[in-house]
């Protein structure tokens, strides 16, 4: 098995507009650098100096990994990481 990565809309013009890709197990900055070999442009999109950036959250299993061990956090097989761009706006 492998690590599912959901992939926001923005960003599926990387990935050849799949909406799902495969990636191996490891930390989420492994998998990020992984995930950047395969779909180059990915990783400057969703971090900086190896940390995710702060409008980019990222759940791993429906799990913010900020309340986790953030970049250094775990993926095993059978996890599923979402990339989710934060949307700012509304109205007062």
């Amino acid at each position: 098995m492998a690590v599912k990565v959901r992939i926001p809309t923005p960003l599926q013009s990387l990935t050849q507009g799949s909406d799902v890709v495969d990636a191996g197990t490891g930390t989420i900055m492994e998998i990020i650098n992984e995930l950047d070999g395969k779909y180059p442009g990915l990783k400057e999109r969703i971090s900086e100096n190896d940390k995710i950036r702060r409008f980019v959250n990222i759940y791993l299993n429906e799990e913010d990994i900020r309340f986790l061990e953030s970049e250094n956090t775990a993926a095993k097989d059978g996890d599923e990481l979402s990339i989710v761009p934060a949307i700012a706006g509304g109205h007062a």
